[in-house]
């Protein structure tokens, strides 16, 4: 049983993958990537939504091929920031197969995903997306993906943030995790500057 589908048992790998995340736009924040991996496919992409606040409250991921894998939605009215995801190009009255909100636990914030398929199937994603530094956690506190920054193999520099990787566990669900990208650069997009200050999960002081 693939325990970490969600989404599309086609991206559940039983080895490690690592794949390359672009955003294809540079002159504004969330407008769009393209996604490969370690041969260059392409395996995803998400069409520029543009730069107004307002236009982007709903994101579509897609496959090689353009068909409709995912549509993540801001939930209105939300107090928690929380975000929701369709299987597909969502259809009015559909139902959810996931959620993405704030959390609060032990004095740090992060962010909670409920799966709805799978009742107490539930992540955590912690870190930085600002500076391209976020683990996602099952339930047993076990990384299951992690978005990190991508150094170039050649001359061994960090390239900038607009290239990144996304590494999945064996047997993780690669369209839902990417569909947790896209959640999370709404909110890094909307609400919060991407600075070497700005953190993601701010940690309390005693």
């Amino acid at each position: 049983m693939k325990t970490g589908l969600v989404v599309d048992g086609d991206y559940v790998y039983e080895e490690e993958k690592h794949l390359t995340v672009l955003k294809t736009s540079l002159f504004f924040a969330n407008d769009g990537f393209t996604v490969y991996d370690c041969k260059g496919q392409l395996v995803f992409r998400v069409d520029s939504y543009g730069p107004d606040p307002r236009d982007k409250a709903e994101v579509v991921l897609m496959d090689a091929h353009g068909r409709c894998l995912l549509t993540v939605r801001k939930k209105r009215p939300s107090l928690h920031h929380r975000w929701e995801g369709f299987l597909g190009e969502r259809t009015e009255g559909q139902k959810p197969i996931f959620s993405v909100k704030r959390s609060s636990i032990i004095g740090r914030c992060g962010m909670t995903v409920e799966v709805f398929n799978n009742p107490g199937l539930e992540y955590q994603i912690e870190g930085n997306f600002g500076q391209r530094s976020c683990t996602i956690f099952n339930a047993a506190k076990e990384s299951v993906a992690e978005i990190k920054r991508k150094v170039d193999a050649s001359t061994n520099v960090v390239l900038g943030k607009d290239v990144f990787l996304l590494s999945l566990k064996p047997g993780f669900d690669g369209a839902f995790a990417m569909g947790l990208v896209l959640v999370l650069d709404q909110i890094s997009g909307g609400d919060y500057v991407e600075n070497d200050e700005a953190e993601m999960i701010p940690t309390t002081e005693d």
